[in-house]
């Protein structure tokens, strides 16, 4: 039998002492999860609404009800996704240079403990290359946002003689990008065998010395 669908309760009718705005958040908060694990299962493409559903125990037209359509429900799952990065780095007061670097270095350890996130955004993201993907726009962003970051962050922490062109400091973030997602590829199929942290440090050090500065050094 097919459970029922998300509605609420008439006003008077229940004891259930969450206000219906909480019960609306708790409830869209367990769809995304459900959604996120769905997606990284499946992909986009192949996991349903009702796969969704059904781990929420609700019906898909529930999902619709909260989420409008499943795109919407897919750009949720990627937004949240970064809710952690996003307060981490609020938390740590907006740094720059050097200190935006240990900021990644510990994002890269923070995913090593969340393998349905780093899953997802690995899935999500190789099929958004595809025509018409509906993630394909966030991820455009997400990738430009990303690289401006870090290059300037890798010119403000090299410590070197001369000024490094913003040509080479594009292309040292546009490396450092694709190590970190492709270590999350290795990662995902054999943990034991890769230090996500270590290998991303090292890229680091290895991009500010071969522009005649130092090695990042400690927090």
């Amino acid at each position: 039998m097919q459970p029922p669908a998300d509605r609420e309760a008439p006003a008077g009718t229940t004891t259930d002492p969450l206000s219906r705005s909480d019960r609306t958040r708790l409830r869209r908060e367990e769809i995304v999860h459900a959604a996120r694990e769905v997606f990284s299962a499946k992909g986009f493409r192949n996991g349903s609404l009702s796969d969704i559903a059904e781990r929420v125990g609700i019906t898909h037209q529930g999902v619709l009800h909260h989420f409008g359509t499943k795109e919407q429900l897919l750009v949720e799952v990627l937004r949240d996704r970064d809710t952690t990065g996003r307060a981490a780095l609020a938390d740590a007061s907006n740094p720059r240079g050097a200190r935006f670097l240990h900021h990644v270095l510990n994002t890269v350890t923070t995913n090593t403990r969340r393998t349905g996130i780093v899953q997802a955004y690995t899935v999500l993201s190789a099929e958004s290359v595809t025509e018409g993907h509906p993630a394909q726009p966030w991820f455009r962003t997400r990738f430009t946002t990303l690289r401006q970051d870090l290059a300037e962050a890798l010119g403000e922490a090299c410590d070197a003689a001369e000024p490094v062109a913003r040509e080479e400091l594009e292309r040292g973030a546009a490396v450092l990008v694709a190590v970190m997602d492709g270590l999350q590829v290795q990662w995902l199929l054999d943990p034991g065998a890769i230090d996500m942290t270590a290998a991303v440090r090292m890229t680091i050090d290895a991009l500010l010395t071969s522009w005649g500065g130092r090695p990042l050094g400690p927090a």
